[in-house]
């Protein structure tokens, strides 16, 4: 069973920061690409940041952009979302998460990168 370890939540003072960290083995760091996800209370999970397997590729949704920084550990098989001038909009529980890589169809990409951490609560107070 491949797990995805998270770590790094916690509560934060509004305007703050905050790093996640998501450990993988290293043969699902090597094939996949990652991605970082959050749920904020009552609403949707939503992509958040995404880098490509080789580090170079990253992408941000339009509410982080900016302020959030997603990068790669290669030492410790981990992507790290470093997160700046937090608000509380910010608040929700941060799920990272394998993609298929570029060269993947999305059949193989279902199969060798189906992975998803546990979740790890992020709370931004004023």
């Amino acid at each position: 069973q491949v797990q995805l370890r998270e770590s790094g939540g916690g509560s934060v003072e509004a305007g703050g920061s905050l790093k996640l960290a998501c450990e993988s083995p290293e043969y699902v760091f090597r094939t996949c690409a990652m991605a970082w996800y959050r749920q904020p209370p009552g609403k949707e999970r939503e992509l958040v940041s995404t880098i490509s397997k080789d580090g170079i590729t990253t992408t941000y949704s339009d509410s982080v952009k900016g302020r959030f920084t997603i990068s790669q550990d290669a030492a410790k098989n981990a992507v790290t979302l470093q997160m700046s001038r937090v608000t509380v909009e910010d608040t929700a529980v941060y799920y990272c998460a394998t993609q298929g890589s570029l060269e993947m169809t999305p059949a193989q990409a279902r199969y060798f990168c189906p992975y998803w951490g546990q979740g790890t609560q992020v709370t931004v107070f004023s």
